[in-house]
């Protein structure tokens, strides 16, 4: 009979290590009770990050941690680590973590050929006791064996290293450097002691120094695999993962309206959701940041907060030229109701303008926030980091409720949707409203048009207007449309001044024509009164001839009766004359 296997089971316990990104990548935190053996390069971050994992569980998970260092004293150490907030020695003080450094002199360890970890398992386990420790750093286990020629005994003690850690229950970061060429570690075997294995790098393309970070094993319980970006900035160790990252964000139902009000029709009459994302793309000069700045000079003016973040033009050139087109961001930046940060892309790296994007809305707490533009980020970087950048920063927003509105420089000479899904930087699937600006030329003529993409959630229209910017402000304008051609700008004009011409004309001759109707008509009705005027005078002639044939028939009759009587006849009963013999 097969054995059924229980319904649940105990899951592996886990440290949370407190730093934003890894609990996430690693399901929860570091194997408790287990060692974890990070390696890297020099510089790739792997001090701070054992640092960050001690004094966050001292500070946050209420578990007191031992940091033995074997290269740099307590001093240095402290001062390091104060530049990202970290106050070791209030938490010493407070016997929350314990400084232990051990100085290890390879020439004496020659001198007198033994060498064994007794001295350091006394020194370590004391310094656990003295506090209740739960978490303890060695840093680096190379510094520690450092005096160790024999390869053999190098073995033994590492593994009697990782041994006595699990009995004591210690959850447990040793650092490590990276071995020559393929190798991951100096010695060979640290990676296959270690129950978790953290690998970080640090790489230079482009003169733009990038970390990567990733979960080489992780015994007993799945982890995120692939290579994760993390920062070392004001608040710490960061990381910044995008495949584990789930798709669970609020959406709101209100909308908002753009501050342009012929867009705002096109957009169902109401703008767009709150929380969602707008892509702006087009060609260069097409008015891009215009509508940028409108959307947050808008939510200014409803009293919420905005951020800009500038890739092109310094704040004050920005406030200058938005001006000339009737949008005065001056006001609101002085009110503190509007932030603008201008830099330059090549100026740190992808992730550190990510982090500085997440610092600044989690500080400034912004309804609405703008880039423009993020196709400037392409210039220094290949779109495999761009894209998973920007879809962080995306999620980040949609996370807190934020609108964002993102411009994009297409790569092709007109704003086309081919010429904008070839481009670098192919985040219009993530977009909930896609603005689609382009310059359309014709007779010697440049003119802009916008049309609405898409607008997901909401019906909006598919018609092509005119796109106008003017010291009064954004309009937008209906094209012509006929004859198969679409005109803008003056021939939109000159064409509309004809067809008002060719309507007066028409409208002229309809007047004309309606004028000889009416006196056709009246030229008709004198006929007919004329004819009806000839045909009662016939009538009346027809009628005297009647009534004087009659007279002249009852005068004859008359004129009989009397000659009757004079000759002395009697008239008859039929009223003849009868003579008398």
């Amino acid at each position: 009979m097969k054995k059924k296997l229980p319904e649940t089971l105990p899951a592996l316990s886990k440290a949370p290590t407190g730093i934003e990104g890894l609990d996430e990548i690693t399901g929860g935190g570091l194997p408790a009770g287990r060692p974890t053996l990070v390696c890297g390069t020099a510089g790739c971050g792997k001090t701070m990050l054992a640092m960050e994992f001690l004094v966050r569980g001292a500070a946050q998970f209420d578990e007191p941690g031992v940091f033995m260092m074997f290269e740099e004293n307590a001093a240095e150490l402290t001062a390091n680590v104060r530049s990202l907030g970290f106050d070791l020695e209030k938490l010493a003080v407070e016997k929350k973590i314990v400084l232990d450094y051990v100085h290890i002199e390879r020439s004496e360890i020659e001198e007198t050929g033994e060498y064994d970890l007794e001295g350091l398992f006394i020194r370590l386990g004391h310094a656990i006791d003295s506090i209740g420790a739960k978490r303890v750093v060695l840093d680096t286990i190379e510094a520690l064996f450092a005096g160790l020629p024999n390869h053999a005994v190098l073995r033994a003690e590492l593994r009697r290293l990782f041994r006595w850690l699990k009995d004591r229950g210690m959850t447990a970061i040793i650092t490590g450097e990276k071995g020559d060429g393929n190798a991951i570690t100096r010695y060979g075997l640290e990676e296959y002691v270690a129950d978790c294995v953290i690998i970080l790098d640090q790489r230079i393309q482009e003169q733009i120094s990038t970390r990567r970070l990733r979960v080489l094993k992780y015994r007993g319980t799945a982890h995120g695999t692939n290579e994760y970006p993390f920062l070392i900035g004001a608040h710490g160790f960061s990381v910044l993962p995008i495949t584990s990252l789930q798709l669970d964000h609020r959406v709101s139902t209100q909308r908002i309206l753009t501050g342009i009000a012929r867009l705002d029709d096109m957009l169902g009459g109401q703008g767009v959701y709150r929380g969602s994302s707008v892509l702006v793309s087009g060609s260069a000069g097409t008015g891009k940041s215009s509508i940028a700045a409108k959307l947050l000079e808008t939510a200014c003016r409803r009293g919420e907060r905005a951020l800009f973040f500038a890739y092109e033009e310094s704040t004050e050139q920005i406030v200058r030229n938005m001006r000339s087109v009737d949008i005065d961001l001056a006001p609101w930046v002085k009110k503190g109701l509007l932030e603008i940060h201008s830099s330059r892309p090549t100026l740190q790296g992808l992730e550190q303008h990510l982090v500085v994007m997440h610092d600044l809305v989690r500080a400034f707490r912004p309804s609405v926030v703008a880039v423009d533009p993020i196709s400037n980020l392409t210039m220094a970087y290949v779109d495999a980091e761009v894209k998973p950048t920007l879809m962080r920063l995306i999620d980040f927003l949609k996370k807190e409720q934020v609108t964002a509105i993102f411009t994009s420089l297409t790569s092709g000479g007109e704003a086309t949707t081919s010429a904008f899904e070839e481009s670098q930087v192919g985040v219009s699937s993530l977009m909930d409203t896609w603005l689609l600006l382009s310059n359309v030329e014709f007779t010697g003529e440049r003119n802009r048009t916008i049309f609405v993409r898409k607008s997901r959630g909401m019906a909006h229209s598919n018609q092509v207007r005119e796109f106008v910017l003017s010291d009064k402000g954004i309009d937008l304008v209906d094209v012509y449309l006929g004859d198969d051609r679409v005109l803008t700008g003056s021939a939109r004009v000159a064409q509309e001044a004809q067809e008002r011409a060719a309507a007066t004309l028409r409208g002229e001759d309809h007047q004309r024509k309606l004028r000889q109707l009416a006196s056709r008509r009246k030229a008709i009705e004198a006929q007919i009164a004329a004819l009806q005027a000839e045909a009662e005078a016939e009538a009346d002639e027809v009628h005297f001839a009647i009534a004087q044939e009659t007279l002249q028939k009852k005068a004859t009759h008359q004129n009989t009766d009397a000659m009757a009587q004079q000759r002395g006849g009697a008239t008859g009963a039929n009223g003849h004359t009868i003579e008398k013999r």
